[in-house]
C-alpha cells in the first residue's frame, strides 16, 4: 500500500515555494512542492544574478542534454551577476505554434528545480503548475519527470488531460494538449505537442510516472477527473475559498460590496462526498494550527495541503524585506487579505495582500506603465475581422490596452487586471528592472490564514524555519511516526548547508 504524506507544503506563486524549501520539507518526511510556474524564466534570472553558490550549474551539469545547459549558460551566465539597475535578459514568449528551442529551456527548468529538490535525501517530492499556463506545461512537466518527481499537483482550471500527458511522457511517448482560446472554440483547435523520443532519446526507459493529485473545490469536478481517467489519479487536494493564489469562481456568481466574491454553501466541499470517490485527500485552505490536522483526519482526510505558513518561512523564495513587511503587520494586525475578482488575467479570482507599496494599491498600480514581456498568462485568439481574418493572435488583458484592442480585444476585460508574471518575479527579489530606472513592484498572494497566524509567531519569532511549521501543525500528532516523518533532530542534521 502507498505511504503518502500526511502533510503536503502547497505549490506557491513564482519560486515562493522554491527548491530550498521542497527540499527542507521532504528531508521531514513531508511532501515538500516546488513550484513550476515560470521556472524557467526563474532559472535563467538565478543565472543572470552570478548564481552565487553555483547551486542552478550543478544542477545542470546532471541534465541529460549537456548542448541544451552549454547554450542556455552562454546566453544567461553572468559570473560576477548583472549591475545593478541593468534590466534581465528574457527568454522568448511562447507562442501558439511549437518551438522546440523554446520547449527544451522550459525542460531545463523543470529538471533544475527538482534535482535540487531531490538532492541529498530519499524523500518525496512534487512539482505544482497551474493549468491556466498551458503553453509550458508539456515540457515542464517532461523535465520534472526527467529529475525524478513523486508527484504532480494541478489546479486554477480543470488538468483532465494530464494524467494521459503523464502517461505518455512515462512510455517515452509524445504528449499533447488542446489549447484553450479566447472566443469560441475553433472546429479544428490549437494543439501543442512535446515528444521527449525527438528530443531525449537517451532518456528511454529513465523515467517514471508520478502520483498525480488535481486540486478541486468540490466532488463534482472529482467525479468527472476520475470518470476520464479512473486509474490516472492517486488522490485530490480539496481547496476551499480561503487558500491563497487563484481561487475558483463562486458558482453563483454573486460578488459584495467591496467588490469580492461572495462565496456561499455551494462553495464548499462535501468531504463525505469527496471520501466516498475512494481516493486519499488532503484538505487544503485555512490550515494552520495544530488542531487542523487531526479535524481533517477525522472528516476522512489522509493530510492537509498548507501554503500560507510556509510562504513566510525562512527558506521560501520570497524577499526577505518583504517577507518581514508582511509579518510585521500580521503582529500589529493591520493585514488584510483581498478577494480580488479582477486582478487575474485568467478570470479567476486571486487573493491579493494589501500593503503599501506594492501593486495591491490602486494608484500604484494605475501609475505602472503596462508592460507585457514575460507573456505566459497570454492566451491565443483568432481574429474575425479585416485582412487577418482567422489569424492567430496571443493577447493578455494585462498587457498594453491598445494592444489588447488591437487583437480585438474587449476594452472591459483590461479594466483592473494586474500583471501576474512580472508582480510575482518582484516578490521573489527577481522583479524586472525598467530602462527608465523604474523597477517592477511585487503583487503579495497569501490565504486568509495569514491573519491568523499571530499565536504561530508568538510561538516561533518572526525568523521561523519550514522545521518550525511542521512541528506546529504536528503538536497534537506528536506520538504520530508517520506524522513526524525523520523527526526534527534528524532532520537539522541531514539539511545542515542545505
Amino acid at each position: 500500500m502507498i505511504q503518502h504524506p500526511v502533510l503536503i507544503q502547497g505549490g506557491m506563486g513564482v519560486g515562493v515555494s522554491n527548491w530550498k524549501l521542497a527540499n527542507k520539507v521532504s528531508r521531514c518526511g513531508q511532501l515538500g512542492v516546488v513550484s513550476g510556474t515560470c521556472i524557467d524564466s526563474v532559472i535563467v534570472r538565478r543565472l543572470q544574478e552570478g548564481d552565487p553558490h553555483g547551486d542552478v550549474r550543478r544542477a545542470m551539469d546532471h541534465f541529460p542534454r549537456q548542448d541544451i545547459a552549454q547554450e542556455v549558460l552562454r546566453k544567461y551566465f553572468v559570473p560576477e551577476g548583472i549591475a545593478e539597475g541593468r534590466p534581465y535578459k528574457m527568454l522568448p514568449m511562447f507562442g501558439p505554434k511549437d518551438d522546440v528551442d523554446r520547449q527544451l529551456i522550459a525542460v531545463l527548468g523543470g529538471f533544475v528545480e527538482v534535482f535540487l529538490a531531490k538532492e541529498g535525501h530519499s524523500g518525496v517530492v512534487g512539482i505544482n503548475l497551474l493549468t491556466k499556463i498551458q503553453l509550458p506545461n508539456l515540457p515542464t512537466l517532461y523535465g520534472a519527470m526527467l529529475a525524478g518527481v513523486d508527484y504532480v499537483l494541478m489546479g486554477a482550471g480543470i488538468p483532465r488531460e494530464i494524467p494521459g500527458v503523464l502517461e505518455a511522457f512515462a512510455a517515452h511517448r509524445s504528449a499533447s494538449l488542446v489549447i484553450d482560446e479566447d472566443g469560441p472554440r475553433p472546429e479544428e483547435p490549437i494543439v501543442c505537442s512535446f515528444d521527449p523520443a525527438a528530443t531525449f532519446p537517451s532518456a528511454e526507459g529513465t523515467v517514471t510516472r508520478p502520483h498525480f493529485l488535481p486540486i478541486i473545490s468540490t466532488h463534482t469536478l472529482g467525479q468527472m477527473l476520475l470518470k476520464r481517467a479512473p486509474d490516472g489519479i492517486s488522490g485530490f487536494v480539496v481547496e476551499g475559498p480561503v487558500a491563497g493564489g487563484h481561487n475558483a469562481p463562486p458558482r453563483d456568481g454573486k460578488i459584495n460590496e467591496q467588490g469580492e466574491p461572495e462565496y456561499g454553501p455551494r462553495d464548499h466541499a462535501d468531504f463525505a462526498k469527496i471520501a466516498a470517490l475512494g481516493l486519499p485527500f488532503w484538505i487544503a485552505g485555512g490550515q494552520g494550527s495544530p488542531a487542523d490536522l487531526p479535524a481533517a483526519r477525522r472528516l476522512g482526510a489522509h493530510g492537509i495541503q498548507v501554503g500560507t505558513l510556509f510562504a513566510f518561512s525562512a527558506e521560501s523564495g520570497v524577499e526577505t524585506d518583504l517577507k518581514d513587511k508582511v509579518l510585521q503587520s500580521v503582529v500589529d494586525g493591520s493585514v488584510r487579505i483581498k478577494t480580488d475578482g479582477r486582478a487575474s488575467p485568467t478570470g479567476f479570482p486571486f487573493k491579493v495582500a494589501e500593503l503599501f507599496g506594492t501593486m495591491s494599491e490602486t494608484s500604484v498600480y494605475e501609475s505602472r506603465e503596462r508592460v507585457c514581456d514575460l507573456g505566459y498568462l497570454r492566451v491565443p485568439a483568432r481574429l474575425t475581422d479585416g485582412k487577418d481574418k482567422g489569424k492567430i493572435v496571443m493577447r493578455c488583458s494585462a498587457e498594453p490596452v491598445r494592444e489588447y484592442l488591437k487583437k480585438e480585444g474587449n476594452e472591459a476585460e483590461t479594466v483592473g487586471r494586474k500583471c501576474l508574471c512580472n508582480a510575482l518575479f518582484s516578490v521573489i527579489g527577481l522583479g524586472q528592472r525598467r530602462r527608465d530606472g523604474v523597477s517592477e513592484l511585487p503583487l503579495m498572494t497569501s490565504g486568509d490564514q495569514l491573519m491568523t497566524m499571530a499565536p504561530f509567531l508568538d510561538r516561533y519569532g518572526l525568523s521561523y524555519t519550514a522545521l518550525d511549521v511542521i512541528e506546529y501543525l504536528t503538536l497534537e500528532m506528536a506520538t504520530d511516526k508517520v506524522t513526524r516523518g525523520a523527526g526534527r533532530e534528524e532532520a537539522e542534521e541531514v539539511s545542515a548547508g542545505v
